[in-house]
């Protein structure tokens, strides 16, 4: 077995039409959509924002002009596409509109880049084609930039395989209309053939197309079919989201020159596979390209918070061998020159009271110490680390040191406060506290803190066990904490959801899980809610959710 192999699971820890009757505003996102797509729309995708500013905000939707204009397909003539923005869900007072025209080489999918809105405002936009409406959507946009909001909500979430189960995160969002935006911390999707992963026993829903994605038309059409499950199509409809990518909207362990998931002798040059998968991205998603075509950029919130986006996959070296000293190589990246003096610069001249890093990968340190033998296999699986023994994850900040070291001496040197990591990829929800040195916490502070928010459905411990949650993952649990005393809170079984609210006192995480992912209609609980103060760089349990 090649160290390759041994890491190939780690997968991060790793449409039906949309109907304003699926809205939140509309009063019954919570009911689950049933039946099948309407094939006389020429909107059967949906409708979806993102990446709100204080004057604007992107949106997004897909035009099917004709029966065979399937994602995808290459088919289907030039369509021309008007849109709306009003301040009213009856469009009696519009405030924005425009026409554009899309074609087979966008995949027919449509962004309007809306400016000269309102900060801080509610809006609702549809698309028009030959007189045909899509449904409505509602956004919101950014706080002005020195204006002081009381509060500032997100929705967080990360890692949703089709086949492991319904994105039932997504609708107990899109029921919470108090959310500014949803952000997404990466794999919104899943390259796998079907029966990959999970197994095919176990697969609750499988893959189109059924192979593993390698061409441009591959990504378009997965995309295409995630943007019809109702859950989705809900979420986007309510809320802008706010995404970023991981690896697996590309493929597993990504980076710059390839991935655990690709073989180029039979997968053609990794360079032409990641383009692909770049370009699916930025038509089908509510994101706007940023430096060089990535995901890195920076949007505000007021006086309350900065929020800065990093993309992991574009910039870094290839993963070191688990154990090995590469990881402590400072030629080895994991964020690339460029990108990392961005960061650190951005971090440095913020003036707002908190500073929101989105990492796709987890920065803080984790040792494993002793995990018991039964728990060894669904651990590496999940974390990518060598079956025979427990090493850190070098697909994880913990893989660059380096890097990881120079951005947190950076907020340490600088008496940069207030620095929150938000992360998804590892199938778990953690609240962690981020030392420079976590061999000598805490006698030597920590400089952030850090939210990791568990998967929408992908595979989890319990689910790799096939065991009840909660049970035999509750040793590797102390185990972990016992050997991390800056990771305050994990749990390795839940599926769900984070909501992040924001106030000049303190950032709060309350951490939702859901009852079943296998279930279209599962329920949502509250696991835990933590929340670091002002000035404190500590992660504390909070008395009470948000309200």
């Amino acid at each position: 077995m090649t160290d390759h192999d041994q890491i190939s699971r780690r997968t991060a820890v790793t449409a039906v039409a949309a109907t304003a009757a699926l809205l939140p505003f509309a009063g019954a996102a919570t009911a689950h959509a049933q039946g099948a797509a309407d094939q006389d729309s020429f909107f059967r995708h949906g409708v979806a924002s993102g990446d709100p500013l204080p004057d604007g905000v992107l949106l997004w939707t897909r035009v099917t002009p004709t029966a065979s204009a399937t994602p995808g397909s290459g088919r289907g003539p030039a369509t021309e596409v008007s849109w709306q923005v009003a301040s009213d869900k009856n469009f009696t007072s519009v405030v924005a509109r425009g026409n554009l025209t899309t074609a087979a080489a966008s995949d027919h999918t449509v962004k309007a880049d809306v400016r000269g809105l309102h900060p801080a405002t509610h809006y609702y936009y549809r698309f028009t084609v030959d007189g045909q409406h899509s449904p409505v959507g509602r956004t919101r946009t950014a706080p002005a930039p020195d204006t002081a909001a009381g509060n500032i909500r997100f929705g967080v979430v990360s890692c949703a395989n089709w086949e492991s189960g319904y994105f039932s995160p997504y609708r107990h969002l899109a029921a919470r209309t108090e959310l500014d935006a949803v952000l997404h911390v990466g794999d919104y999707l899943y390259e796998y053939k079907s029966g990959e992963y999970p197994e095919f026993k176990y697969v609750v829903r499988p893959h189109t197309p059924a192979h593993e994605l390698l061409t441009l038309a591959d990504y378009r059409i997965r995309h295409g079919v995630h943007k019809t499950d109702p859950d989705a199509m809900a979420m986007h409809a309510t809320h802008p989201v706010i995404a970023m990518w991981d690896d697996h909207e590309f493929a597993d362990n990504a980076w710059k020159g390839g991935a655990v998931n690709h073989t180029p002798e039979t997968e053609g040059p990794w360079s032409a596979r990641m383009a692909a998968a770049k370009q699916a991205y930025f038509e089908w998603m509510p994101v706007r390209p940023s430096i060089a075509g990535t995901t890195y950029r920076r949007l505000r919130f007021g006086t309350l918070a900065d929020l800065h986006l990093l993309d992991l996959r574009s910039f870094r070296d290839a993963q070191a061998k688990p154990g090995s000293g590469a990881v402590d190589d400072p030629s080895r990246t994991i964020t690339g020159r460029a990108q990392l003096d961005w960061l650190k610069s951005g971090l440095e001249r913020s003036d707002t009271a908190w500073r929101l890093v989105g990492t796709s990968v987890m920065i803080s340190q984790v040792a494993f110490g002793a995990v018991p033998a039964k728990l060894l296999g669904p651990l590496a699986e999940i974390l990518g680390i060598p079956k025979e023994g427990l090493a850190i994850n070098t697909d994880q900040w913990d893989g660059y040191t380096d890097d990881r070291r120079e951005l947190l001496s950076h907020l340490s040197d600088r008496g940069i406060d207030n620095t929150v990591f938000l992360t998804g990829d590892i199938h778990m929800a953690w609240a962690n506290e981020v030392p420079l040195q976590a061999a000598t916490y805490p006698a030597d502070p920590a400089v952030a803190t850090e939210f990791v928010v568990t998967s929408v459905t992908s595979d989890n411990v319990d689910d790799f066990l096939h065991v009840a949650p909660h049970t035999l993952s509750l040793a590797g649990v102390a185990a972990i904490k016992a050997a991390n005393r800056h990771v305050k809170w994990l749990d390795m079984d839940s599926h769900g959801y984070g909501v992040l609210d924001i106030d000049a006192r303190r950032t709060q995480m309350d951490y939702f899980g859901i009852s079943d992912k296998t279930d279209p209609n599962a329920t949502s609980t509250l696991l835990r809610s933590y929340l670091t103060r002002s000035g404190s760089q500590q992660v504390e349990r909070a008395d009470q959710p948000l309200v």
